[in-house]
């Protein structure tokens, strides 16, 4: 999806990854290898998912990417250096039924939380904020389970989600890092190799007439 000449996400995947080192900065590096997203220049987005943005698998969405491009992302962080402590990323991610409409993504970072209800939390974010901008009437006060039914049931949102990393503080206290990213695949990057992938294929079908009259010139000399 193009607009105005902006650049819009086409597409998004979700990844997560841990890292340990005695640098806090190397702990954060070897989390975004653990993520694969580390060959990358990455820079952190707001939470807003774009119209029609197809939602890929990791493994389809960085086959996409080129090493150094600057790589778009929600990102979530958490470190600690302290030994045995329980820490977690996530990423939560709602879809509006109406493929005109944007959904929402959410950070979510906590300390003593399992991967579950870290990341049921981020999933309860995304899903209320999108239910609030569709006009869904909600008790907030209701339990996350009977919320996500009363969200489905209304028609107006048709997916939730989310991705969690946690892990446990080393025991050595070395530093801990742990992230969730959505990752975008912009517009402009799929526009760019369609391009070029059309330009070979005409190079490929109508061959420089100048250069086929030089190779004639040439070979009746």
């Amino acid at each position: 999806m193009k607009n105005d000449g902006q650049m819009i996400p086409k597409k998004v995947f979700f990844t997560k990854g841990v890292g340990r080192s005695t640098e806090k900065l190397q702990s954060f590096e070897l989390a975004l290898r653990d993520a694969s997203i580390a060959k990358y220049n990455i820079v952190d987005v707001s939470s807003i998912l774009p119209p029609s943005c197809k939602i890929l698998s990791k493994e389809q969405g960085v086959v996409e990417l080129k090493d150094g491009q600057i790589l778009f992302c929600v990102l979530s962080r958490n470190e600690t250096k302290e030994p045995n402590r329980l820490i977690a990323s996530s990423i939560g991610c709602a879809v509006p039924a109406d493929e005109a409409t944007y959904g929402y993504l959410s950070e979510h970072k906590s300390f003593g939380e399992t991967a579950e209800v870290a990341g049921d939390y981020a999933e309860d974010l995304a899903a209320t904020m999108l239910a609030s901008t569709l006009g869904i009437k909600f008790d907030p006060g209701m339990d996350w389970d009977e919320r996500l039914q009363e969200y489905k049931m209304s028609g107006k949102i048709v997916k939730t989600r989310s991705i969690t990393q946690s892990a446990i503080g080393d025991k050595d206290g070395l530093w801990t890092t742990v992230i969730a990213a959505a990752v975008f695949i912009m517009e402009e990057e799929e526009t760019i190799k369609s391009d070029l992938e059309k330009t070979k294929q005409i190079k490929l079908t109508n061959p420089d007439p100048n250069q086929k009259e030089d190779i004639n010139h040439k070979s009746n000399k």
